[in-house]
């Protein structure tokens, strides 16, 4: 735990804080330096893996049929890598519009007016995802110049002057349309599961992740529960019955959806009252032969979602499950210690945990 704990908080111990926290405010140079280590791998092995991601790209490009995407969205406009990068944070803070035809009109209405900021919020707040679609877009880290930061308005101002309104109101919607089909499997779990039965993607595995906010009230709290319930119904009737746990596709949970004050300040209420929550759909999810994801939290929080997953692990209902799982957020200082600590529970409980690493 924390060394910051005093009297009686420090009975909230836990096995799980005992072993992922005496890093929890270690030097990161000494933190990087284990990870690299850990990371290096023999030249032949190293060799192998690039021709294998050589293989899987192109085969991926090749089967493309016609330009989709962001290929498409930066061979179509002509964009620089910068204006792309803005576009895409703007789009995507526009998807906060609950209607495509309302979005579209705003898009239309404020386009040259450079009144964003009534509708899309502080301009800092815009370019939150600015770093992750640089990455994507040129295969860099990247983040928009300061002078777009502090002025959105301007940019666009800038943009429609050399491209002309037509051209950017048509980028924004194609934008928009890009995320709405890449990382949107659709807008409730039927059209997902629909969507995910097509084509190419039957091949593929999926976490099903409801989109959302964290619960701020106790009806909140009990809407998701439901809703999450639901999911895992729909989700279970796609299973063909007998799967391996390796073909399981899995609900993904997040924690603070299913309880208003899930911070480790509550740290005891939250496991008395989320407890038994997180373990009614885990019933149900093992009933539906499906998997369940708890899926990563703040930092702060980690501690507590390892309390709740040791608290599904010791079920006896559970036992023999393999379809609980955990996102590890790998850059996370503690995630080695995350990892080992996961390891040594699934071996002791002779299962395996279906651990997931995100970035």
């Amino acid at each position: 735990m924390p060394k910051f704990l005093q009297g009686d908080e420090r009975e909230f111990e836990s096995a799980a804080g005992a072993a992922i926290n005496g890093r929890f405010l270690a030097d990161e140079a000494l933190v990087v330096a284990e990870v690299l280590d850990l990371a290096r791998l023999p030249a032949a092995d190293r060799a192998a893996i690039r021709q294998d991601a050589i293989r899987l790209v192109a085969a991926a490009r090749g089967r493309r049929e016609g330009k989709s995407g962001i290929e498409a969205f930066l061979q179509q406009y002509d964009l620089a890598s910068q204006e792309g990068i803005v576009l895409m944070c703007l789009a995507e803070a526009l998807l906060r519009i609950p209607d495509a035809d309302t979005a579209d009109r705003l898009i239309a209405d404020k386009i040259s007016t450079g009144q964003w900021s009534d509708y899309l919020g502080e301009a800092d707040s815009l370019f939150v995802n600015a770093s992750t679609w640089g990455l994507m877009l040129t295969g860099r880290l990247m983040r928009a110049p300061e002078v777009e930061l502090r002025d959105p308005a301007g940019f666009l101002h800038r943009l429609v002057a050399r491209l002309g309104e037509p051209v950017v109101r048509t980028a924004f919607r194609q934008a928009m349309r890009i995320m709405g089909h890449q990382f949107v499997m659709g807008r409730d779990v039927d059209e997902a599961l629909a969507r995910a039965g097509e084509g190419d993607a039957a091949r593929y595995r999926y976490t099903y992740d409801m989109l959302g906010e964290s619960a701020l009230t106790a009806p909140d709290a009990e809407r998701y529960l439901e809703s999450y319930g639901a999911a895992i119904a729909a989700v279970g009737a796609s299973v063909r019955a007998g799967s391996e746990p390796a073909a399981w596709p899995s609900i993904s949970v997040k924690l603070s959806a299913l309880h208003p004050r899930y911070e480790f300040g509550r740290g005891r209420q939250v496991l008395d009252e989320l407890g038994p929550r997180i373990e009614s759909l885990a019933l149900k999810a093992k009933s539906a032969g499906i998997a369940l994801t708890i899926d990563a939290e703040e930092a702060d929080r980690l501690e507590l979602s390892l309390r709740l997953l040791d608290r599904l692990l010791a079920h006896p209902a559970l036992a023999g499950w393999d379809g609980l799982g955990l996102a590890v957020q790998a850059y996370l200082k503690r995630a080695p210690d995350v990892l080992r600590y996961l390891s040594r529970r699934a071996r002791q409980r002779q299962a395996r945990p279906n651990a997931a690493q995100v970035p």
